[in-house]
């Protein structure tokens, strides 16, 4: 636990608890691996679990180049060889839940099942349009679409700090890797193909309706399925760590059987 090097950067991880499931946990846009605090506890209790800071993001380097979605999976495989895991479940938040699932459908008889929480692919062509269109909108302002009323003080405060120290080349890399780069999946006409190829299960948190029924259709294994909850903000495993604690678990437990 600590530090490794891997394909040119030096990422940050943590390796707690034990168990016969691997739980690679991935964060999302500008966070790291913090994001994962009020989960890593209960999860270790029972499985073995991985968290990362992803390439530019919290305490990993950085390179001048390739701080994107594609190459952080890559990452995050080379990482897995290196502390000898062959199979995982991958969880991933947000551009988290674009790696995890990149993860399925590349290294397909590694990922045992994949947690996607209101992950960032699949989007109508007007909310891809709206997100290419605010690129060059500093990542605080982007970040204020990330939450509701509800949402409390401390989540907006603890994410906007986190996108402070963030690189901004690598905020800008990253973003275009999933709204508008040539392997980008964050429209629906690039992710349907592209996600239609996991075969492992899936579950997938979604604060929009239309999103976890657009979804639905896509699932291969007849274990997978969406949960919707409305009002929450993007940000919801963070908001409803107990609830969302209580289903992960729940799921795990249904497909281990």
């Amino acid at each position: 636990m600590g530090f490794a090097a891997v394909a040119g950067v030096r990422l940050f991880y943590t390796d707690d608890g034990s168990g016969d499931t691997t739980l690679l946990l991935v964060h999302g846009w500008g966070a790291d691996s913090h994001q994962w605090a009020q989960h890593i506890p209960s999860l270790a209790r029972k499985h073995r679990v991985i968290a990362v800071d992803l390439r530019g993001h919290g305490y990993s380097s950085a390179e001048k180049k390739g701080n994107n979605p594609v190459r952080m999976a890559e990452d995050l495989v080379e990482l897995l060889d290196r502390l000898g895991i062959e199979r995982f479940v991958a969880v991933g938040h947000s551009m988290g839940g674009v790696i995890v699932s990149r993860l399925a459908v590349e290294h397909p008889s590694r990922v045992a099942a994949v947690v996607a929480v209101d992950p960032g692919y699949g989007r109508p062509d007007e909310v891809v349009a709206m997100a290419v269109a605010m690129r060059e909108t500093p990542a605080v302002q982007i970040d204020a679409w990330c939450y509701t009323p509800a949402s409390p003080g401390w989540l907006r405060e603890w994410h906007r700090r986190r996108l402070l120290a963030t690189p901004p080349h690598v905020l800008a890399e990253a973003y275009d890797g999933l709204w508008s780069g040539e392997e980008a999946i964050g429209s629906r006409g690039a992710a349907e193909p592209y996600l239609s190829r996991r075969e492992c299960p899936v579950l997938t948190f979604w604060t929009d309706p239309a999103q976890a029924a657009w979804e639905t259709d896509l699932f291969k294994h007849p274990a997978s399925r969406t949960v919707c909850w409305q009002g929450s903000g993007h940000r919801l495993h963070e908001e409803r760590p107990a609830e969302f604690l209580l289903v992960v678990n729940q799921w795990l437990k249904e497909i281990s059987r």
